[in-house]
């Protein structure tokens, strides 16, 4: 490494591979889809803060989603710079982006994984549910999210941190931990065991609780025999298991083929893009606007602001 080195040398990204002329309608393309995942998921962040009908444990806990989808989104379009090419960054804002980029794929499973709680207990005990989901363990389940995913991905980083690195070159198009790793010299057994305990720790916890879940829900309401019931857990289960296994697929192809040498650099840049683009655009419209409660209360308010500009 050279002996200038510092928090402020720059790096460098792949190649966006963009022909000429589709650099203009790409950024346009990418600022609206960023522009899009803001408004969204503020959308559904003021409707459920706004409306005090929507403070139940159901909507406080999808109240995480959208801010952790923002963080992801946050992470990943500003950098990407398509109109002047430049495809720098200084070595902490890399790491200030891997850890953003982080903290919200392993927020985003551990949110949904409490999220297909609630629903197993709503539907499968619904007697305790008021007892199981009270403010003060739901306040504790929202703690312990935030304090596993902040202090797993922190301790993640912080081995690969202010390492001696012998290039500067990142192989993808943002900066996350197995780029970061390839930039270091010497021994990285350490960071790589740690990575695959992570990898498997929130992936399969997450997996283990919505498969439990899921399983449960589905026999309550078989065992039930109630048609209307089945119809709206097998709604609410379906797009929740589209949203959460979409998620799982491509965040776990794009970890794991940084670990294997013949896996097509595009089609991990692909997977690893995706993962960062898709949920952070899908979510609000599944879990905002396809919500009946939260539809209706979003035009309530949209109503009332109507009529007050009015007056």
């Amino acid at each position: 490494m050279d002996s200038n080195f510092s928090m402020y040398t720059f790096l460098t990204f792949e190649s966006l591979d963009i022909l000429p002329f589709t650099i203009v309608p790409a950024f346009i393309f990418g600022t609206l889809t960023y522009c899009a995942i803001l408004v969204f998921n503020m959308t559904v962040l003021l409707t459920i803060a706004l409306n005090r009908k929507l403070h139940k444990p159901m909507y406080v806990l999808l109240f995480n989603l959208p801010l952790n989808d923002m963080v992801g989104a946050s992470s990943f379009f500003p950098q990407l710079v398509i109109l002047s090419q430049n495809t720098s960054i200084t070595y902490s804002a890399c790491f200030v982006q891997a850890l953003l980029a982080h903290v919200y794929a392993a927020g985003s499973l551990l949110v949904l994984s409490a999220m297909a709680y609630d629903r197993y207990i709503a539907i499968c005990c619904p007697l305790k549910y008021n007892t199981l989901m009270s403010p003060n363990n739901l306040r504790n389940i929202i703690i312990i999210i935030w304090t596993i995913d902040f202090t797993a991905i922190g301790s993640l980083l912080a081995l690969t941190y202010r390492k001696e690195i012998c290039s500067t070159k990142i192989v993808d198009i943002h900066c996350n931990n197995p780029s970061l790793i390839k930039l270091v010299c010497g021994d990285t057994k350490l960071n790589d065991y740690y990575g695959l305990f992570t990898i498997v720790f929130f992936s399969g916890l997450s997996l283990l609780i919505v498969a439990f879940t899921y399983i449960q829900i589905l026999i309550t309401v078989v065992i039930k025999r109630q048609s209307d019931a089945k119809s709206k857990a097998i709604q609410t289960c379906g797009t929740h298991l589209i949203v959460f296994l979409c998620l799982q697929l491509c965040g776990l192809f794009a970890l794991i083929a940084h670990r294997f040498e013949a896996a097509p650099p595009n089609l991990r840049k692909a997977f690893d893009s995706s993962a960062l683009i898709f949920p952070p655009v899908i979510n609000p419209l599944i879990y905002g606007l396809k919500t009946k409660e939260i539809r209706q209360n979003l035009f309530f308010t949209i109503r009332k602001s109507s009529i007050q500009n009015k007056q």
